[in-house]
């Protein structure tokens, strides 16, 4: 599950710590969102290192990406802790004048708000008004405490501890799946391919890519979001933990099994892993060794199966295959002729085509793709995070 967890500037900030690794260890993408005040309490390379994703405050921040919108669009839950008085009131208010805000604004994720402040300020009639408020709206408060404060004040403003804080969160998540009508993929069946695909030169080398599996990745937790019953064939990938089923693979061999399996009772097959096309004639047993071999190393390839060819010719009439292209030609026109004659060539029904280079595709955040349906005809086109490039590809195929 993907979390946005929001910490605004209180000296409770540095229990967010916990909160967060908390989440992280429960096996979730954390992202953390801090105003410009948490940063004056927990710097950015603490909320790096716990959080695993790097971190920023600024709206200006990559921009290309839309990432003012694109994390909240993204969330599977919100968390704000602490949530300062200022916090309480800008929420209730709409306001949107920070990271944090626009994350908010633009996610329908479940909200979790865990206040922490001065006795006096959260008795104040203002800060209650807007908890209300929040409430109404279905904003899920937890807390605070009673208990000891900053210096030598104590009573009620004290921040939940972090394990019930997530405990609550959690709980919310839960309780909001089982009452959330069915999304538009429900009842369908998606095997998702993801990562890339190694091939073994001897015990310790390999020839691969640079594929990180994020789109895939995705786009598996997005049909599983909309209802649909994912399979992951995670490709030399860390896996997450999503409640997805996971098939792990590292080889093309290995891939092209898990997928032609798994396609059998699919509805829908999306074969975004990126898949080597050449393999090793022979693997060696033990490592190849640079004084044996001398100044130069010849290596035999051969060609490796055709996996998205194979699951065109293999699908049944109701079955969606969806095909991937990433090629590095720079102008649009050349590269759009390039996906149409891959898709003819493949025969799928659906071709996501993207450019990829030396610092675009693997191993960013966003991700820019059209998609082409059999005809060759354009049917969407979509930049942005590659969370929201994932949805985007569903709704053509919802």
């Amino acid at each position: 599950m993907r979390i946005v967890v929001g910490v605004a500037g209180g000296i409770a900030a540095y229990k967010a710590v916990q909160v967060v690794r908390e989440f992280v260890l429960a096996g979730h993408d954390v992202h953390v969102v801090p105003t410009e005040a948490a940063l004056r309490f927990v710097g950015t390379p603490t909320w790096e290192a716990i959080s695993r994703n790097d971190v920023t405050s600024d709206l200006f921040d990559h921009v290309a990406e839309v990432r003012h919108v694109a994390l909240g669009q993204s969330a599977d839950l919100i968390v704000v802790a602490p949530a300062t008085a200022n916090t309480l009131a800008k929420l209730a208010h709409g306001l949107s004048d920070d990271l944090l805000g626009t994350t908010i604004l633009a996610s329908e994720a479940p909200l979790v708000v865990a206040p922490a402040m001065h006795t006096e300020m959260w008795r104040n009639a203002a800060t209650q008004a807007n908890v209300a408020t929040l409430r109404e709206r279905g904003v899920h408060i937890v807390g605070p405490a009673d208990g000891q404060l900053t210096g030598k004040d104590s009573g009620p403003g004290r921040l939940t501890e972090p394990h019930e804080i997530v405990e609550a969160a959690l709980a919310v998540v839960d309780a909001t799946a089982s009452t959330s009508d069915a999304g538009d993929l429900a009842g369908r069946r998606i095997v998702i391919t993801a990562g890339g695909t190694r091939e073994p030169l001897d015990p310790v080398r390999f020839i691969g890519n640079r594929s990180t599996g994020r789109q895939g990745v995705e786009l598996a937790r997005a049909a599983a979001r909309r209802g649909a019953d994912v399979t992951l064939i995670a490709a030399n990938l860390e896996v997450p933990a999503d409640g997805l089923t996971v098939r792990t693979v590292s080889t093309t061999a290995e891939l092209q099994e898990a997928a032609l399996l798994s396609a059998e009772t699919a509805d829908i097959v999306i074969m975004a892993a990126a898949v080597a096309d050449y393999r090793p004639e022979t693997v060696a047993e033990q490592k190849i060794k640079k004084d044996v071999q001398g100044d130069e190393l010849s290596l035999r390839l051969l060609r490796n199966p055709d996996i998205l060819h194979e699951l065109s010719l293999a699908r049944k009439p109701s079955q969606v295959v969806v095909g991937f292209a990433a090629e590095t030609e720079s102008d649009p026109a050349a590269q759009l002729n390039l996906g149409r004659a891959k898709i003819a060539r493949k025969g799928c029904d659906y071709l996501v085509l993207n450019r990829v280079g030396w610092h675009e595709g693997f191993a960013a955040e966003g991700n820019t793709v059209v998609v082409l349906a059999a005809s060759g005809d354009i049917v969407a086109e979509a930049s942005g995070s590659k969370a929201s490039v994932a949805d985007r590809i569903l709704d053509v195929l919802a």
